[in-house]
This record gives C-alpha cells, structure tokens and sequence, in this order.
C-alpha cells in the first residue's frame, strides 16, 4: 500500500494566522485579542464579524487601528461560525491556521502545546481536546458534555478516527490544508465538515490537551440540543456523500 503523501516539516519561524470568528462579542473581543497578541509568534490575526447587532464591528476597527497585525472582514448577512471560518481561512497568508473563537473560553496560553506536533514536523493537523486533561478545566454542563461526547463517538465512526472531542474550538492546519476544506456548513455543523474532510485527505491529526473556561447559557453559549441533530446530519453528509477534489 502506497503510504499517505505528507507535508514537508516547517520552520520554527512560521508565522500564524489567526481566524477569530465573531458575533455579538462586544463584551470579550478586546480581551481575547489581548490575549492573543501576547503569544510569542509572528503571526496576523483576522477578525470576522458575522454581521453582528452590537458593538463587535466597531471594536474591531478599533483593534486594527491599535495593531498592525489586525485584518478585519464583515459579513453584511449573518453566515454561521462556517462562513465566518470560510472567509478568514480565504484570507489567511501564515504558515499555520489557527481558530480561535471570540469569548474565553479557549487560552491563547495554549498555543505552543498546539503548535508542537506541527513545529516538529509531525502533524498536518492538531485538535486541542478539553477531555485529555488539561492544566485546567471548568466542570462541564453534564448535557452539554454527554452530547459532545456522542458526537465525537459518531464522526469517529464514520472517520475511523479516534479524537476525544470533534467538537474542539482549537483546530490548526498547515494553511495548505485549511484552504483546501472549502468550508460549505454555516453552522456549527462546520465541526463535523472539517473532520470528515482532513480525514479524506489522510493528513497526519494530533490531539495535545488544552485548557478549558466553558460557558454557560447564562454567560452567552450559544450552541443547543438543536444543534446535535444538525451535527448528525453533517457527519453523515460530509463523510458519506462527499468526494474530497482532486489537488490541482
């Protein structure tokens, strides 16, 4: 059997690209970018604002004013989480693509955890998991837990992958790979789409364990029970219906 064509290892002055996805983050965008910006890599980052009703847009103009490493793009319809990743990895001109959602849940801290497999040559693709033990880990909505572990459970069935959490905010490419997802899901179903698709391209995934500060509903999580069945679907969809196009 032919083995599976991998990239070349990178430099260690890679330089990142960070998609941070946005809407109605008017209370935590400023920090989380904050946050980032005092991660010790060369990186830009690129703010998408999904066509949000408070003040997330002007914060962002804000944020590229102060910094020069800031890019900002607007929808002028909302698009979900998918579309808002479908622009920014469009844009992204780094080495790496990193998501990094808008509130605080994630810790930017994590990124040299995340960035290793891939500095060393070993990973196309590295997924932070919150259920590999992290540093730290807020005690999960039961619910909330239980369902991102039956989806995980589903997508590994139809992957043949092993992850602990498909669910993950902290997902990093080779940007090879992140522009070649073509990201069609503007719902959180994107999670699932972008797990059946690096699995048809039979990149080498690495999971590290990351921190996690989870929300609750009252605090601005936005994910439901609506969105499981959504999920389903897309794993379904994404892994037995669809065809990876060939590299041109």
């Amino acid at each position: 059997m032919t083995p599976p064509m991998t990239s070349k290892p990178l430099s260690r002055a890679l330089r990142l690209s960070i998609v941070i996805p946005a809407y109605n983050e008017e209370a935590t965008l400023e920090e989380i970018v904050a946050r980032v910006q005092a991660t010790p890599y060369e990186k830009e980052l690129i703010l998408v604002d999904d066509c949000s009703k408070d003040r997330t847009w002007e914060i962002m103009g804000a944020l590229a004013a102060r910094y020069d490493n800031v890019r900002t793009f607007r929808h002028q319809q909302n698009q979900g989480k998918g579309g808002a990743l479908r622009t920014g990895f469009g844009h992204a001109t780094g080495d790496v693509v990193l998501i990094q959602d808008a509130d605080l849940e994630y810790d930017p801290a994590d990124y040299s955890v995340l960035l290793r497999p891939i500095l060393e040559g070993k990973a196309d693709v590295v997924y932070g998991s919150r259920f590999l033990g992290g540093p730290y880990v807020r005690v999960h909505l039961f619910w909330h837990y239980l369902g991102n572990r039956f989806l995980t459970l589903v997508s590994n069935a139809f992957t043949n992958l092993n992850l602990t959490d498909m669910e993950t905010c902290y997902k990093v490419f080779k940007r090879d790979v992140a522009q070649r997802l073509d990201i069609q899901s503007r719902t959180f179903a994107v999670e699932p789409e972008i797990t059946a698709k690096v699995s048809k391209m039979r990149k080498r995934i690495y999971e590290v364990p990351i921190s996690y500060a989870g929300r609750d509903y009252s605090e601005g999580k936005k994910i439901g029970p609506k969105d499981a069945f959504i999920a389903i679907w897309a794993i379904v969809r994404w892994t037995v219906f669809y065809r990876l196009p060939p590299v041109v």
